[in-house]
């Protein structure tokens, strides 16, 4: 600790005329900058009162109707609406930013991956995100499966894995997706992955008998 002794003191009215001078000198761009933060605070505050939270409410509104055609297998209505509610091709382009609008990415993927439109399939699959790790495993299933019908294998084998391991406690949909992409990497002639990955549902969920997977491995001449 420093020696209080060899600390000089300091004249009080010479401290005040140093804050005075730093305030006389930089007074304008400090009433500026607190003036900046309550412009941008206020400004956050009325986008959330006025503009956020009640495009928030009326997207959800709008959503409620998209979504029934959607359990009702009417794709085409759940995309784009009737004569009197939007649909979620609407709802993404005037609620843009909501969350409802990131849902309806979702929603429109899985509408256009039934219609076989594979590539608009893929882009509102790709524009959707979530924190929610089961949606999002089944979200990059959905975009698999419209990248493997387009062709583009490796990139569909590499999101079924990412799928089956995103949400590893799911025991009823993670050894599904591992298993498309085990398929598909035997499809396309890459048997150690298709193997490496057989292995890893055999390990990881040994209660999945929807395929024998101890056969398919021995048939691609896996013996362990």
């Amino acid at each position: 600790m420093a020696d209080k002794k060899n600390i000089p003191e300091t004249n009080s009215n010479e401290a005040v005329d140093k804050v005075t001078g730093f305030w006389n000198q930089y007074s304008k761009q400090i009433l500026i900058g607190l003036a900046a933060i309550i412009i941008v605070g206020a400004g956050i505050f009325a986008y959330k009162n006025l503009i956020s939270d009640p495009n928030e409410k009326k997207a959800s509104e709008a959503m409620r109707f998209a979504e029934q055609y959607f359990r009702k297998d009417s794709v085409k209505m759940a995309l784009e609406g009737d004569n009197l509610n939007p649909g979620f091709l609407k709802i993404i382009s005037k609620y843009s930013g909501t969350k409802a609008a990131n849902l309806a990415n979702y929603y429109a993927g899985s509408c256009y991956l039934t219609m076989g439109d594979y590539k608009n399939a893929a882009k509102h699959l790709e524009d959707f995100s979530t924190s929610e790790l089961l949606v999002k495993a089944r979200a990059k299933a959905l975009l698999a499966d419209a990248d493997s019908e387009m062709g583009k294998n490796e990139e569909a084998v590499k999101l079924y894995k990412e799928a089956g391991t995103t949400f590893e406690k799911d025991d009823y949909y993670s050894p599904q997706y591992l298993f498309r992409a085990a398929y598909l990497s035997e499809k396309m002639g890459n048997t150690k992955e298709a193997i490496d990955i057989y292995k890893m549902i055999t390990e990881k969920y040994p209660q999945y008998k929807e395929y024998d997977v101890d056969k398919l491995r021995a048939r691609l001449g896996d013996t362990e």
